[in-house]
């Protein structure tokens, strides 16, 4: 990465660096986006790292305020105007592309290397505009592709995604939930990324719908050398999709584990607390929940932000942040349970 690096003396080079190979497909170090609001600074992601390899995709879970947007649009810089910190490191594919200027991000990273299935697909389509051209324009725009080409594309991406290759003339209005949101996924895949953040991608459908959406999900993860980052409430249908898990509270990730340990043998309490409120077809076990409410952002606790809901807290844990530390299978897990010293 450090030769790469001294390459990209200017936006182009850096855009070029992109294309690079790397074992891993992103890179995530030390991440920030803090937000301005009328009752203080917001942390909505304080401090997040994490590394995810090629043709993998990571679930990003955690209660509702945790942060798990806040660190997609972070990733990909769809960023609102309160923005108040906004720092770190997001390498793709071997080079960091925070260094690259907004414009040069906007027109040669986000939609060519990276794209995203936002949550609202109704509202990620624009009512007067065909379906079809809007999953073509991004060819048109970022690629020079022309309309006829591009559409063409459009048609193939609908036939890989299940929607019938005539909903291309269609509005969105004119499309059930299910096919709005394949249409959202086509859109993502349409210049072929490296990288496609999911958030929320089967919300409000219906389950039929959300196991024929996942169904599409694998079958695409098995045809193209692409990587997932999900980030759902969900975490039973997560785990059909997920090869490692990331579990985040308060703005922090407090543990990344492979999803064979993450789903089944979580180690940080709270991460043990998720897992043990999910419901499950094949084991008869007793549903638990984690009393208390998450700390505001604004001010969070000083040491642990989980200790005051947390039933194995002591001492330390309200006095020191605990650093990470490397579990029996490989686990990252933040939490002073864990630490020898």
């Amino acid at each position: 990465m450090s030769d790469i690096t001294a390459t990209a003396k200017n936006e182009q080079g850096m855009v070029n660096a992109v294309d690079s190979k790397d074992d891993y497909l992103l890179r995530v170090k030390d991440l920030c986006l803090h937000f301005r609001t009328t009752k203080g600074i917001v942390q909505a992601v304080d401090g997040v790292s994490f590394e995810l390899k090629r043709r993998r995709s990571v679930a990003i879970l955690g209660e509702s305020g945790c942060g798990k947007t806040s660190l997609a649009r972070a990733i990909l810089r769809l960023l609102p105007r309160n923005v108040h910190k906004f720092t770190g490191e997001v390498w793709l594919n071997g080079t960091d592309v925070m260094k690259m200027s907004d414009e040069w991000f906007r027109q040669n990273v986000r939609w060519v290397k990276a794209s995203m299935v936002s949550q609202a697909a109704m509202n990620a389509l624009n009512p007067v505009l065909r379906v079809g051209y809007q999953v073509a324009e991004p060819l048109m725009i970022h690629l020079h592709m022309s309309k006829e080409q591009a559409l063409q594309r459009a048609r193939e991406m609908f036939r890989l995604v299940g929607v019938p290759e005539d909903f291309l003339h269609r509005y969105a209005f004119e499309l059930s939930g299910g096919m709005r949101q394949r249409a959202i996924l086509a859109m993502a895949l349409v210049t072929r990324p490296d990288l496609i953040v999911l958030d929320e991608p089967t919300s409000a459908l219906d389950m039929l719908t959300q196991a024929n959406i996942f169904n599409a999900l694998k079958d695409i993860k098995r045809q193209f050398d692409v990587g997932f980052i999900l980030i759902t409430h969900d975490i039973s249908t997560s785990s059909d999709l997920a090869d490692e898990v990331i579990i985040m509270y308060a703005g922090q990730l407090v543990e990344h584990s492979l999803a064979q340990t993450g789903y089944r043998a979580p180690l940080h309490p709270y991460a043990r607390g998720l897992m043990a409120s999910v419901p499950t077809l094949r084991e008869d076990k007793r549903l638990e929940f984690i009393p208390g409410q998450p700390p505001s952002l604004i001010s969070p606790p000083s040491g642990c932000r989980f200790a005051p809901r947390c039933p194995q807290r002591f001492e330390r844990c309200a006095q020191e942040p605990p650093t990470f530390r490397v579990g029996e299978h490989g686990e990252l897990v933040k939490c002073w349970l864990y630490a020898k010293d």
